[in-house]
């Protein structure tokens, strides 16, 4: 029996309260007052599920809100000093900064927590009168008979794990639009039906992806130098796997400390989290740690393919913006900016499409003749080359970006998707990672506490296997069933009390939404869907 729903209709809904979704919706109102505009949050509030490093670049904020520091925003922090460090077992290289490329200078640049910078744009939100709806998730895509999207319905409420209703029960409710713009960020379940859908990604290259780990820190006085940005290559990666940290001094003796390895690993043996923890390790990082506390942890997938893998970024009906279409520039470390140009340039677009019936294609001429584009053109030669292995990218990258400042005749294509790299267990080297001292480093139970995560525990599990028997069957002969290690928070693990019948738990109230399985899996047999609204992390300042 089909389940009654109630409707809302808008000129526009988007999915996603991020800085290109917000963006999308404080561009559109200050073209058009008039224009209703809705912005669906799955996160318990704004700024829930936002993780980022985050050193911010404020030129698409310049453009947005030209104003903003004369306004309350949470941008304090000027970036004052930087290092770039290569890190060997016990020791480090501190590489001049005026040998990085352009692309890696911050000095016009602040450190920021994305978080609140997110939650201060929803306000300015809705100040213009846009209409924001946090804890409800878009669970599912509305299409008309043509097959244009129309908009988005909400989950439904008090569905028991085994999809019977509850005393509690609340039908999702259908959210009609005329334009549905997804802002899901990286690896957006919506998104990435409508690339399958439409073929978006036609001749483009397949999408790159890494996961990104992040702590806040409360650290000792003397180690403390607010404004100061370091990155760091090297141990404990070795040179064929692509990864590095940073440490950004915010204010208030914080740091926030962070480490991204690219998902185009191969050893499935690999831990990233452990790899994380071990960095903290370094005499360099232990330092500065050294009398600290953690106060916070996260972690999400981060998209890194560029312009190469960027898919066309509308369908009929609606349009893809930020890291769900893919516009971070990975040189730069930096995708902030980026999104919010691409819902400037949506928002553009749409009051275009709504007021002169120009076409929603329009979005993709006006994206390809922005200084996002440029930036994102100049940048797409530096993730492909490090298939080379370290040294020779850091090389290539010193050519492609100083001497030619990314102009070079050619571009390179990215081979395979991520989890077509791993190698099997048999051809694999394992890797033994040091215990946890518990004042460093930690175990992923602590870790996510940090994180609030709470889900409703009675509810159908959001990470859906497309064959139940596989990870048993095959991928843990194969490789070892990899979700163990590549999973930041726990989620996944092989219960060998029977030793003859080994099990697949799925711990799914422990997932921090970072997507890592739904792209790293190596048979794609996981499919990460929306839980219930507001279910998931509760990040404060990240």
């Amino acid at each position: 029996m089909e389940v009654e729903r109630e409707s809302m209709d808008y000129d526009v809904v988007v999915v996603g309260a991020g800085p290109s979704g917000l963006s999308t919706a404080i561009k559109l109102k200050q073209l058009n007052p008039e224009i209703n505009v809705c912005v669906l949050e799955k996160g318990s509030e704004v700024g829930a599920h936002i993780l980022s490093g985050n050193v911010f670049e404020t030129r698409a904020l310049d453009e947005l809100i030209p104003d903003w520091r004369s306004k309350d925003s949470p941008i304090k922090t000027k970036v004052t000093k930087e290092k770039f460090l290569f890190l060997s077992k016990k020791g480090s290289l501190n590489w001049p900064t005026w040998l990085l490329p352009s692309v890696q200078k911050n000095h016009k640049n602040y450190i920021i927590s994305l978080a609140n910078l997110c939650r201060w744009l929803a306000s300015e939100a809705e100040s213009l009168g846009v209409e924001i709806f946090p804890g409800f998730a878009a669970s599912k895509i509305l299409y008309s008979d043509e097959d244009n999207v129309i908009g988005v319905q909400t989950g439904d409420m008090g569905i028991d794990k085994d999809g019977n209703k509850k005393d509690s029960f609340e039908p999702g409710i259908n959210i009609n639009a005329k334009v549905t713009v997804f802002a899901e960020g990286c690896r957006g379940h919506l998104g990435k039906e409508l690339i399958k859908k439409y073929n978006l990604s036609k001749d483009k290259s397949p999408q790159q992806y890494g996961i990104g780990f992040k702590e806040i820190w409360e650290i000792d006085e003397s180690q403390h130098e607010e404004g100061l940005v370091m990155h760091t290559a090297g141990w404990p990666l070795d040179n064929a796997t692509y990864g590095g940290s940073f440490c950004y001094h915010a204010e208030n003796k914080q740091i926030f400390l962070g480490y991204v390895i690219g998902l185009d690993y191969k050893n499935p043996y690999l831990s990233p989290y452990d790899e994380f923890q071990k960095f903290k390790t370094h005499p360099a990082i232990k330092k500065i740690l050294t009398n600290g506390k953690r106060i916070a942890y996260g972690a999400r997938a981060l998209i890194e393919g560029g312009i190469q893998s960027l898919p066309t970024m509308y369908m009929p009906g609606g349009l893809l913006v930020g890291c769900d279409a893919g516009t971070l520039n990975m040189p730069k470390i930096k995708g902030s900016h980026t999104a919010m140009k691409s819902g400037i340039i949506a928002a553009e677009t749409i009051n275009d499409y709504l007021s002169k019936s120009v076409s929603l294609a329009a979005y993709e001429d006006k994206f390809k003749r922005s200084w996002v584009y440029k930036e994102l053109f100049a940048a797409r030669n530096v993730k492909p080359s490090f298939n080379w292995g370290l040294i020779p990218a850091i090389i290539f990258t010193g050519i492609d970006q100083i001497i030619f400042r990314g102009k070079l005749p050619f571009t390179l294509k990215h081979k395979h998707a991520d989890h077509e790299a791993l190698k099997l267990a048999k051809d694999s080297k394992k890797i033994d990672y040091p215990k946890y001292d518990g004042i460093f480093t930690f175990d992923k139970t602590s870790s996510v506490y940090l994180t609030g995560t709470n889900h409703e525990a009675d509810q159908p599990v959001h990470l859906q296997l497309k064959d139940k028997e596989l990870p048993i069957k095959f991928t843990l002969d194969a490789y070892d069933e990899p979700s163990q290690r590549y999973c930041p928070a726990g989620v996944y693990e092989i219960d060998k009390t029977d030793i003859q019948n080994p099990k697949f738990v799925i711990n799914a109230q422990n997932c921090i939404h970072c997507k890592t399985c739904d792209i790293k899996e190596p048979s794609q047999n996981i499919n990460w869907v929306v839980p219930e609204g507001s279910g998931g992390p509760n990040y404060a300042n990240m």
